[in-house]
């Protein structure tokens, strides 16, 4: 190793360790852009922010002023990736109890905008200021809209090769036939002396129409720990709506029910009309799902829940057994994000998974391959890790 070497290895324990000048052993004092890097470390790290300091005495800290920690926001955008600071800024509101300073507008514009800050600023939705509310409202479009661009394209192109797929002809021209389903229709005509199978029934892809194929129902649990299914799960419904072949409906729920359909055209408007927190009553809001359904077999309804139900637990379940004895294709997502393995409960994914609609966590990347295998009626590509057997 060489002397560089050397000298930028012990740079980079110093900066994690933390302490003074000679911390923890490595004899290697900070300054400059180091030293700053390393304030701001310690500001949310050290003793002095409330955590535990790991490796040293880090004193600092962010204080309980909106000036402060804006300027702490902007030093950190200067020194760390994008990546590293909506980390630190999680950290900071869950480590430090910051959420009530994302009221003030100031802060508001210094913050690093991701999925998890839209989600505080949505349960803070009730007690913002109106001098907040339209930089907050900024904050919330900026972050949907590169969401939509991300997500947007693939989502329309998969679904609708699935609904023309899924609306398959008989007497199809040769440039329709789906070879696949003709093949598996006609095995039992297979040949061995010639190898091959003598298709009597061809099955083709239907021709994309105006009309509406298939209808979707997504029903979103708005309770607190939702709250990024809630974002994703809006700008999704926004897409869906946007496609002439899918009737959308888009419905929110705690112990209350709420349908947020007219607003799909904006999914800023259905965020800010979500509520987030509160209790849970998962049959009420199946209850007014079922309602709305008029074409069972052309129907998919997506609930999206950790499965923690306030309500009607045997209810509950009657009514998926209903839904899908009637030709409703469920599905059930314990988080629709990328947030990891999600708290839920095992009793009623269990139950769930008995009915033959397995809850699974599901990534935004996904989302579109669930929604194409439930629209053509096929098993549905559900994680290996994130089934409840």
């Amino acid at each position: 190793m060489t002397r560089t070497e050397h000298d930028e290895r012990l740079r980079r324990w110093r900066l994690v360790l933390g302490g003074e000048s000679g911390a923890d052993g490595t004899g290697c004092a900070l300054a400059g852009t180091d030293a700053a890097m390393d304030g701001a470390l310690a500001s949310l790290y050290g003793a002095g922010s409330g955590a535990a300091s790991r490796g040293g005495s880090r004193s600092a800290g962010l204080g309980a002023s909106a000036p402060s920690v804006a300027r702490w926001l902007g030093d950190i955008r200067t020194y760390f990736p994008s990546s590293v600071v909506q980390v630190m800024q999680r950290d900071a509101i869950d480590r430090l109890g910051l959420s009530a300073l994302l009221l003030e507008p100031e802060m508001l514009e210094a913050v690093e905008a991701d999925v998890h800050l839209v989600g505080t600023l949505l349960s803070l939705n009730k007690a913002m200021p109106e001098t907040t509310k339209e930089t907050a409202r900024a904050v919330v479009r900026k972050v949907v809209d590169d969401l939509e661009k991300k997500l947007a394209t693939r989502t329309r192109s998969t679904l609708t090769g699935a609904l023309d797929r899924s609306a398959k002809i008989n007497r199809p021209r040769h440039r329709d036939i789906d070879w696949d389903r003709t093949i598996r229709a006609n095995l039992k005509n297979y040949l061995p002396e010639f190898n091959t199978v003598v298709p009597e029934r061809l099955i083709g892809y239907g021709r994309a129409s105006q009309s509406v194929k298939k209808e979707v129902v997504l029903c979103i649990d708005q309770s607190g720990s939702m709250a990024a299914s809630v974002v994703y799960a809006s700008v999704f419904g926004a897409v869906l709506a946007s496609m002439r072949s899918i009737a959308t409906r888009l419905v929110v729920f705690d112990t209350a029910v709420v349908d947020l359909t007219d607003q799909l055209d904006d999914p800023v408007d259905v965020l800010f009309g979500t509520q987030l927190g509160g209790g849970t009553d998962i049959n009420r809001a199946l209850a007014y799902c079922q309602s709305q359904i008029t074409r069972p077999a052309d129907t998919v309804v997506v609930l999206i829940s950790d499965l923690y139900e306030g309500g009607i637990r045997d209810e509950m379940l009657k009514r998926v057994s209903a839904m899908k004895a009637s030709g409703v294709q469920f599905v059930a997502l314990l988080a629709l994000s990328d947030e990891g393995t999600p708290a839920y409960d095992r009793e009623h994914a269990a139950a769930l998974a008995a009915l033959g609609a397995p809850a699974f966590a599901c990534t935004p990347d996904l989302f579109p391959d669930v929604m194409a295998a439930a629209i053509e009626k096929r098993p549905l590509p559900i994680p290996d890790m994130a089934t409840h057997q």
